[in-house]
């Protein structure tokens, strides 16, 4: 009878998980019974810290799209350049919002990575503004994983979150730090010596670097997994594999 008895309440228990998840896709509810009308049957394996991860990337998307707006304010020049899009709004939506695998056209033969190079090459006449954020963002989305929703053991790599923060330290050097064949910035970020002081875009670039060492930290601690720290000196410094 034990037996029995123990069977029959799995196969309810079972049966109940089964309306339960049933209920959640067909209306949209939660497992407590209040609406939701973005709730989906991965939310029930959903963890704190995928929640926390989930933040962190959309804060650092956030962020960006403020940064490339600004140096499109900053850089109306680049936009001009730009023969694939007439306005910044355009532009940003055409990086941020669009599906495409890191290829763009006014990149023949350049992917992902290697727009960095691309931004401060001194034969490149495109448009440098989308190239750098282009690059950024393909280095943040690769860092974590491809993914902006987080389930049970999906964290990323501290590590490449680390290195990521390095490598938006490196890009804030270069752009401070390289000029062109006339001897200008190639991409104007902060104000000038001549100027009223501005230093929103390195107020952004900050954000985007403590948002990554925060969550390496967290989710070396949850997941203990170390973190091998590099220092370089930042006009020699190179760029830090995300793997």
């Amino acid at each position: 009878m034990n037996r029995v008895h123990n069977t029959t309440a799995y196969l309810i228990a079972l049966f109940s998980l089964g309306l339960l998840l049933s209920g959640c896709i067909n209306d949209g509810t939660r497992p407590d019974g209040l609406p939701h009308e973005n709730y989906q049957v991965g939310s029930l394996i959903k963890t704190d810290m995928g929640e926390v991860i989930e933040v962190h990337v959309e804060e650092s998307r956030i962020h960006l799209r403020e940064l490339m707006v600004k140096l499109y304010k900053r850089n109306p020049r680049e936009l001009h350049k730009s023969g694939y899009a007439n306005t910044i709004d355009e532009n940003v939506v055409r990086l941020f919002d669009l599906n495409h695998n890191w290829e763009f056209e006014e990149f023949p033969g350049v992917y992902g990575g290697d727009l960095i190079l691309l931004t401060f090459s001194t034969g490149y006449q495109g448009d440098r503004v989308f190239s750098l954020i282009a690059e950024l963002l393909f280095m943040i989305m690769e860092a974590y994983n491809n993914k902006r929703s987080f389930y049970l053991f999906q964290a990323p790599d501290p590590q490449n979150l680390y290195n990521l923060a390095r490598n938006i330290e490196i890009t804030i050097w270069k752009l401070g730090n390289s000029y062109d064949e006339n001897g200008e910035l190639y991409l104007y970020s902060n104000s000038l010596g001549t100027e009223e002081a501005n230093l929103s875009s390195e107020r952004l670039f900050g954000k985007l670097i403590g948002l990554q060492d925060t969550m390496a930290i967290i989710i070396s601690g949850r997941t203990n997994r170390t973190i091998t720290k590099v220092i370089q000196q930042m006009a020699s410094a190179i760029f830090l594999p995300i793997l």
